[in-house]
């Protein structure tokens, strides 16, 4: 009885670590996500402002 505790003890904790370990890769991949977005949001400006007629290239 006392062999089967310490080996669900033992899961208990590779499992805490596994799902630390994880949190901390989704974190990282957020920050990853939120810095492509607001990139994607700069170069869609930047494109419209380029693509925009402007009263100087009027003639």
């Amino acid at each position: 009885m006392e062999h089967r505790i310490i080996e669900l003890e033992t899961r208990l904790a590779f499992q805490e670590i596994a799902l630390e370990e994880l949190n901390a890769a989704l974190i990282g991949q957020q920050t990853q996500l939120d810095a492509l977005e607001k990139e994607c949001t700069r170069l869609a400006h930047l494109l419209a402002e380029n693509l925009a007629p402007r009263d100087a290239d009027r003639p």
